[in-house]
């Protein structure tokens, strides 16, 4: 009897302390990592305490890597290999209809009536979750489908991914198989970011998740937007399935992030309709895409038809042609932006590529052009995707005469002359050091008060900042809220043929006066302060209330702002101990700009109070930020996805696909005569 107590014991503390253990080590996991805890520090100190008086009184049961020897929680990634369960497979792949029609057809020798479940190929990383008794135990790679390696602490840190199935009849184990990928918009502003740092930007947004995934460090992964969608299922244990698109039904109850990107279709004519509105429209979609996968839908056929060794036959992947083309490169030129960094680009034979003829594309830095090996006279690969600016890949090596020259970084600024020279130890990128008088850094800070991302000043585009700039209107930005229409008359630029102002003079200083009151966070951003884009701004306006407070504050207080940190904080400082920087500040706010963040009484009539709106296209009256400020205006809601609760989709030229999900939904649809005549309080409300 004794004995067997004795068992007893030890069996329960043995259970205790790896119970205790793993408890510990996942809040120190959203503590260090996610920064995210879910119980105060006294919570946990107590269930450390607790933990160490179990691990001295059976200290035979204390786990090597015990949380309580470990500072700051040791967590690292190691990308140890596991099997998976059941093999994750490929897609084959096939690039026209009439390779479909084939496919199509050996589907049909089985005399089965089905129907298809169409998606959107995401272009990330395969990735593989093990799910036990609801609990996340593994996340592997693809790595070469038997075989994948161990990368769980860092896929814990994408919140799209539960650590726990929640929901009803969660199966014993659960295999599934998805997709983490970089959105693309995150994408472009982390490389933006990269570059202002110096630092070598990421290919595309593959490469990027590839690679957020391959650190050890999982805060590193932490600080990156990834984000997932599963797309299938490998093993499992107390489920089953009737079809594919129940199967994203059940996994999405149980907190999983399917894809709203699919259609389960019963003809090949709505399968052909599915492929062809994804190729027009890939570019709407929040993660890149390179074609669309058509599954049989009815997992009983799925059985029947199999696998060959590599891939189902049930499945294939419809491959979109790349947006990738060649041609040959003239010269390599260099541009100067608002911030002085010199960039070379690529002066190109016109070529047409994603629909729009292309002559110049970027090269981002002078190493980037010996990373990639590229001459002056080479024949180049250029891609474009959407509206992202194109981006020389590298050279067709086999297409060199010998007749090609290296590129040679100037030394010094082609608009100003003063030596270049890189900002910062270990700075890849060099910059123009005259900021004050450099004519090409003054014409792209005026161009940009003007932009839509700044005051949005209506006439001030580039060609008016030209013109202030050669007529003498302008020495630099201080004085631009000063102008008059007498300083307009010694411009040709706002004068007719007769000599007299033109009605762009008039609008321009009527658009001056509107922009002044612009909110503080669009003034921020107008002073081209480098690193700081509109997050950062909002961030700063709405915790320091003036640009005079900005100002004033150190260091250690600018970064401890969410959204702001110890970079940003640092160019904020360098920029405000500049005297010419001040005293723009101080011109600005003596012609009448507002520079403290005002929060204004509003008067607006609360036409739009309770509804969600979500705005696709561009308007003729308003501007992407502005129609949002007009909706918070009114007491509306604006939001970027389309879903049942969304109460009006205003659909403007050129939409995306937000129009096509509204109409499936039956969500309704205005035009934007429709929209102002909603905010007018003449249209009735949804009911």
């Amino acid at each position: 009897m004794a004995t067997d107590s004795t068992d007893s014991t030890e069996s329960t503390g043995r259970r205790a302390i790896s119970q205790l253990t793993e408890v510990i080590r996942d809040h120190q996991f959203r503590y260090y990592v996610l920064d995210k805890p879910i119980i105060s520090d006294g919570e946990f100190d107590s269930l450390l305490k607790e933990l160490q008086a179990l691990e001295s009184k059976h200290p035979e049961f204390k786990d090597p890597n015990s949380p309580s020897d470990l500072v700051g929680g040791g967590f690292s990634t190691h990308f140890t290999q596991h099997d998976h369960i059941e093999k994750m497979m490929s897609l084959d792949n096939v690039f026209g209809t009439d390779e479909l029609d084939t496919w199509f057809a050996r589907i049909e020798k089985s005399g089965v009536q089905n129907s298809w479940l169409c998606e959107v190929k995401v272009d990330g990383l395969a990735i593989n979750l093990l799910y036990e008794k609801g609990k996340l135990i593994r996340a592997l790679t693809r790595g070469n489908g038997t075989t994948g390696e161990d990368v769980t602490l860092n896929i814990k840190t994408i919140s799209a991914i539960p650590h726990e199935l929640a929901g009803k009849n969660i199966p014993e184990l659960l295999e599934v198989r998805g997709e983490v990928f970089f959105p693309v918009e995150a994408f472009n502003e982390f490389n933006d970011g990269l570059e202002e740092e110096g630092k070598q930007r990421f290919a595309n947004p593959r490469n990027a998740a590839a690679g957020s995934l391959r650190q050890k460090d999982p805060r590193v992964t932490a600080s990156r937007p990834l984000s997932m969608v599963v797309h299938g299922i490998g093993a499992s244990s107390g489920v089953t399935f009737a079809s594919q698109s129940e199967a994203y039904e059940l996994l999405n109850s149980w907190g999983l992030p399917t894809s709203k990107r699919f259609k389960v279709a019963t003809s090949r004519q709505e399968v052909i309709d599915f492929i062809e509105y994804y190729e027009k429209h890939r570019h709407d979609v929040e993660h890149e895409i390179d074609g669309a996968v058509v599954k049989v839908n009815e997992i009983a056929i799925q059985e029947d038809l199999g696998f060959t060794s590599r891939a189902p036959k049930w499945a294939i992947a419809f491959k979109y042609p790349p947006e990738e083309v060649t041609t040959r490169l003239l010269d390599i030129k260099v541009s100067v932006g608002r911030t002085g960094r010199v960039t070379p680009f690529a002066y190109m034979e016109p070529v047409i590529v994603a629909g729009s003829t292309v002559t110049n594309a970027t090269l981002h830095n002078q190493e980037e052009v010996i990373r990639k090996g590229i001459m002056i006279g080479d024949v180049v690969v250029i891609r474009k995707a959407g509206d992202v600016i194109p981006e020389v890949l590298g050279p067709v090596i086999e297409r060199r005469t010998g007749s090609e020259k290296s590129f040679v970084m100037p030394t010094k600024c082609p608009d100003c002359g003063s030596a270049l020279r890189a900002m910062s130890d270990g700075d890849v990128d060099l910059r123009c050091p005259n900021s004050q008088s450099c004519p090409a850094q003054l014409r792209e800070r005026i161009y940009y008060i003007g932009s839509r991302a700044a005051l949005d000043i209506d006439v001030l585009g580039y060609e008016a900042a030209t013109a202030m700039l050669a007529d003498g209107l302008l020495s630099d930005e201080s004085k631009l809220f000063s102008l008059t229409s007498q300083d307009l008359s010694h411009s040709q630029f706002f004068l007719k043929k007769d000599g007299t102002l033109g009605a762009n003079a008039e609008k321009f200083l009527a658009a001056l006066e509107v922009a002044k009151s612009r909110p503080l966070w669009r003034v921020i951003v107008a002073l081209s302060i480098r690193h700081v884009g509109p997050t950062a701004a909002q961030s700063l306006a709405k915790n320091f209330g003036s640009l005079d407070a900005i100002q004033s504050a150190s260091l250690e207080e600018l970064a401890s702002v969410d959204g702001v940190g110890e970079i940003i904080a640092q160019a904020v400082v360098e920029w405000f101990s500049v005297d010419w920087h001040r005293e723009i500040v101080k011109k600005w706010g003596k012609a009448g700009v507002l520079l403290v963040d005002v929060q204004k009484e509003n008067t607006a009539a609360q036409t739009l109070a309770g509804l969600t709106l979500v705005v696709t296209g561009s308007l003729i009256d308003f501007t992407r930020d502005g129609v949002s400020e007009v909706i918070a205006l009114h007491g509306g809601k604006t939001s970027s996805s389309v879903s049942k609760k969304t109460d009006y989709v205003v659909v403007g030229e050129a939409p995306g696909s937000k129009a096509a999900k509204a109409e499936e939904l039956g969500v309704p649809i205005l035009d934007e005569a429709g929209f102002k005549a909603l905010l007018a309080g003449k249209t009735g409300k949804k009911s």
